[in-house]
């Protein structure tokens, strides 16, 4: 592979992004919905409320009636949800309405029930009401052909429930894409076996296969390829039905970093394989056909911080959603030394402070192996390529990790 110069972060994610498509639009009901990302706006089939309703348990009246207080009421009927009162409201007359029941005719507005006291069948008013006071008028929430929801929205419960109150049980959204991947090493074991001389536990497979389904991807293990070209080949051979292949090691240079040479008979075309970035330098990314391909650091640090940088934008771009990555300020709780020719992503424990912005404290080892460190790191520390030194206190820009 000839050399490259190393890419920005930013570029190599611009050129990603660029280089894929949307997945097709797929009806799901309700119940599958949520995550998803809308592929067509929600348009209501309804009006809501349907009609003017009463926001409150009390009684119906004419704003006019109860002007001056107290005043005397006759009550003439009482209307449940669900229910109505067929008659017309007049002057000095008044209804029991219960909240989410319709107003009756002539009635304009709602006095609650504890600015009231009943005898009988005449109720006395001891708070004047303005006209429309508690009352939830036709069409409040929305109306039949407003756009409720856009199009590349990622749905929560809260837009579940919009939809559902719009009348709509299914909705139109972005086909979750299938991501397979795969590890390549002789040295690996699945979790769960015994590893053997010289030997240690795959985690990258499983922290991928999270980070997929956190994106809304369906992830694909491929499990573990060996360190041979034909073995590659062939692993890689089972993601020809998949919307992405993975790699996790192999895809730098090296005389054990096999990926490329295995793959380039079967149609590897590289865009770019190195990355000005800390940890992370040899991500990878191409076609292998047509199918889109990262080539993923071996080094579990570099894996995650790459499927976080990338990867995960690239789920959310094929499903039509919000790719940027949602970045915030921080006080540093520690100082930093200057920084080099590449982007750095120093993992940081990340505190809340009530009123101020939150404390982003580096740890201390920043080895690209330590799983223990990354997995109490609340954020990554961006530090740009030539940063200054920084001090304790001072303002950083920081990648939350965790909602």
């Amino acid at each position: 592979m000839a050399q490259q110069p190393l890419l920005s972060v930013e570029e190599a994610r611009a050129r990603i992004l660029a280089a894929l498509s949307t997945t097709q639009s797929e009806i799901v009901s309700l119940a599958q919905a949520s995550g998803r990302v809308l592929a067509e706006e929600a348009i209501a089939r309804r009006t809501q409320p349907p009609a003017d309703l009463s926001a409150m348990d009390g009684y119906a009246v004419r704003a006019d009636d109860v002007a001056n207080v107290p005043a005397q009421l006759r009550v003439i009927g009482t209307v449940p949800a669900g229910g109505s009162f067929d008659g017309v409201l007049g002057r000095g007359e008044t209804v029991r309405i219960f909240t989410g029941a319709p107003l009756p005719n002539g009635a304009d507005s709602i006095v609650i029930q504890e600015d009231t006291a009943r005898d009988g069948e005449t109720v006395t008013v001891n708070e004047a009401a303005q006209r429309g006071q508690h009352v939830r008028v036709t069409g409040l929430d929305f109306r039949t052909g407003d756009a409720g929801l856009p199009a590349g929205r990622k749905l929560s419960s809260a837009d579940i429930a919009f939809a559902a109150a719009m009348n709509l049980p299914t909705l139109a959204v972005h086909r979750r894409p299938v991501i397979s991947f795969f590890s390549t090493g002789d040295e690996l074991v699945p979790p769960g076996a015994e590893p053997g001389p010289n030997q240690i536990v795959s985690s990258n497979n499983a922290g991928i296969a999270a980070l997929i389904a956190e994106a809304g991807g369906i992830p694909l293990d491929l499990e573990i390829a060996r360190d041979n070209e034909d073995d590659i080949r062939a692993v890689a051979s089972r993601a020809a039905d998949a919307d992405m292949l993975v790699t996790l090691g192999g895809a730098s240079v090296g005389e054990h970093d096999l990926v490329q040479r295995a793959l380039a008979p079967a149609g590897l075309d590289i865009d770019f394989w190195k990355v000005a970035m800390r940890p992370g330098k040899p991500l990878m990314f191409g076609k292998l056909g047509t199918l889109p391909m990262f080539g993923l650091p071996g080094n579990p640090v570099s894996a995650f911080v790459c499927a976080t940088l990338f990867l995960r934008p690239a789920i959310a771009r094929m499903q039509g959603g919000d790719s940027a990555l949602h970045t915030t300020l921080a006080r540093l709780g520690k100082p930093l030394p200057a920084n080099g020719p590449r982007e750095d992503y120093v993992r940081a424990a990340f505190d809340h402070v009530p009123g101020e912005l939150p404390v982003a404290t580096p740890f201390e080892r920043q080895d690209s192996s330590m799983l223990s460190v990354l997995a109490r790191a609340g954020c990554l520390v961006i530090r740009p390529v030539g940063a200054p030194a920084a001090q304790a206190g001072e303002s950083v820009t920081v990648l939350p990790l965790r909602p």
